[in-house]
C-alpha cells in the first residue's frame, strides 16, 4: 500500500453498499489528515439545518454570513466545528488540504481582520478512522478515491454532489453514479 499520507487533501466517495450506514450513506469526505495513526475527514455533503451565523460563536459567526448552513462533517464529535476556507494566500490557512483550500485557524479572526478568503463553510464533527481502517476499508472497496475540486466543498447542490464526483471520476463510475437510490427500482 502506498504511504499513508498521501490520502491527505484527497475524496474518498462512499462506494453503494455504505448505504446501510447513515453516517456516510453517498457520503463525500475530504481527507483532512490521515497517518499511521488514523486518519481524520470532514463529509462534505450532509447539510443541517442550522445557520452558520446562528450556531458559530463570534468572532467566525462574522466569517460565514451568507447565509449558509452548517453542515454534518461526520458522526465524532459533533460540537466541534472545523471551517474549510478558499484562501487568497494559502500561507494564511492554519493547515492546507489541497490547492488554495485551507483550514480557517479561529485565532485568526480574533482582531476581527480575518484573512482573505473568497468562500468558507463550516462543519460540525468529523469523521474519523484508527490506525489501518481506512486503509482496511478501501482494500474492501468501501471507499473509491477522487480528485478534489474546490468547488466540491462549497457546492451549492450537496444533494448532488456524490454523484458530480464518480461522474467526473469517469469509465465504470460514471455507470455507478447513473443508477438509482434504490436498485429494485430500476
Amino acid at each position: 500500500m502506498s504511504d499513508p499520507r498521501w490520502k491527505r487533501g484527497r475524496l474518498l466517495v462512499a462506494a453503494p453498499h455504505l448505504d446501510d450506514d447513515p453516517n456516510f450513506r453517498r457520503a463525500v469526505v475530504l481527507v483532512l489528515e490521515h497517518a499511521d495513526e488514523g486518519a481524520l475527514g470532514i463529509v462534505l455533503n450532509d447539510p443541517m439545518e442550522v445557520l452558520a451565523a446562528d450556531a458559530l460563536p463570534e468572532p467566525l459567526s462574522t466569517v460565514i454570513n451568507d447565509g449558509s448552513h452548517v453542515f454534518r462533517g461526520g458522526p465524532v464529535q459533533p460540537g466541534t466545528v472545523i471551517v474549510l476556507a478558499d484562501f487568497e494566500d494559502i500561507a494564511a490557512a492554519g493547515g492546507v488540504t489541497f490547492g488554495s483550500v485551507g483550514i480557517l485557524d479561529p485565532e485568526s479572526v480574533e482582531g476581527g481582520t480575518p484573512p482573505a478568503m473568497r468562500r468558507a463553510r463550516a462543519f460540525g464533527g468529523y469523521a474519523g478512522w484508527g490506525g489501518g481502517q481506512l486503509e482496511s476499508e478501501i482494500q474492501q472497496d468501501a471507499w473509491i478515491d477522487a480528485e478534489p475540486l474546490a468547488d466540491d466543498i462549497f457546492t451549492d447542490d450537496p444533494a448532488g454532489l456524490w454523484r458530480a464526483v464518480l461522474t467526473r471520476a469517469g469509465g465504470s463510475y460514471r455507470l455507478m453514479a447513473t443508477a438509482p437510490d434504490d436498485p429494485l427500482l430500476n
